[in-house]
This record gives C-alpha cells, structure tokens and sequence, in this order.
C-alpha cells in the first residue's frame, strides 16, 4: 500500500492528465476551425499522450493496490484569438503539470517511497521533454508564423508528427 498522501496526489495527477488531454483536444479543434491542420494534428498527438500518461498512473495505483477516483474534468476556458494563444497556453501548463509532478515526487521522497519515485522519474523526464517541445513550437512559430511559406511548412512539419506510446514498464 501507498501512503495516503502519496495516493491523494496520484489520484489527483490522474484527473489532470485527463483534463490535459481535453485541453488540447480544445486546441487541436482551434487550429482545424482556422485550417492548420498540421498543428491541430500535433495536438492531438498530444491528447493522446496525456490521456496515456493518466491511464499509467491509474494503472501504478492499481497494481499498488489503491482505488482510483476520478473527479469532473473542467471544460477548457482559455480564450484562443490567435494561434499563438494556445502555444503559449501550452507552455505554461505543461510547467504547471511539472510543477504537480514534482509535488507528488517530493511527497513520495518524505515517506522513503522509493518504488513511487522510480516510477516517477520517467514522468519527470517526460516533463522535460514536454517543456522544450512547447518552447520549441512557440520559438518556430515567432520566426515563421508571419511568412505564408513558413507557416506552410512548419504547419506541414507539423503533420508529420506520428503518434507513439510510452514505454514505461510498471
């Protein structure tokens, strides 16, 4: 069994994966209704990560012998007037879910669960990833976002993303 705290903020995490993935599926809805489809395709590669992301948390706490709740998941409210909205939205949440990630990897660290924290390095390093991703997007659209043929194919680059499942033994 898991400490209880430990639980409460696992449990917690699983619903902001899920909220993460909703929020952009919004953004991915967003560029399709402006005719980016190649940013909408990026998005939802990337509701497709984080809706893994929560199924393997969901998965640690049943093999751990813990119940699993899940709470409503908000309906996005971020106002998207330009493309750069949910780029920049983007970026900021994936540093609150490091944020979260690091809250649940700090409690497991005061109780000497160490099996939590080794599950958690994986989400600590895709954190990492999820960040510079973000940066990255935003600082291709700031130099090809105004020019047509940039934005062209960065959209195009954008479409090519393929979708791959995490690999992380649990």
């Amino acid at each position: 069994m898991l400490d209880k705290k430990v639980t409460e903020l696992l449990n917690v995490q699983v619903n902001k994966e899920f909220y993460s993935a909703y929020l952009y599926l919004d953004f991915a809805n967003y560029f399709h209704e402006i005719g980016l489809d190649g940013f909408a395709n990026w998005y939802d590669v990337q509701a497709q990560e984080e809706r893994d992301h929560a199924m393997l948390m969901r998965t640690y706490l049943h093999n751990n012998g813990e119940k699993v709740t899940f709470d409503a998941i908000d309906r996005p409210d971020i106002a998207l007037e330009n493309p750069m909205d949910p780029l920049k939205a983007a970026l900021n949440h994936e540093q609150y879910v490091t944020s979260l990630i690091n809250g649940i990897y700090k409690a497991a660290n005061d109780v000497n669960d160490f099996r939590t924290m080794q599950f958690l390095d994986w989400f600590v390093k895709e954190q990492g990833e999820e960040e510079k991703n973000a940066e990255d997007l935003i600082r291709k659209y700031e130099l090809f976002g105004s020019d047509p043929k940039g934005l062209y194919a960065l959209n195009q680059e954008l479409q090519s993303r393929v979708y791959a499942a995490p690999s992380l033994v649990i």
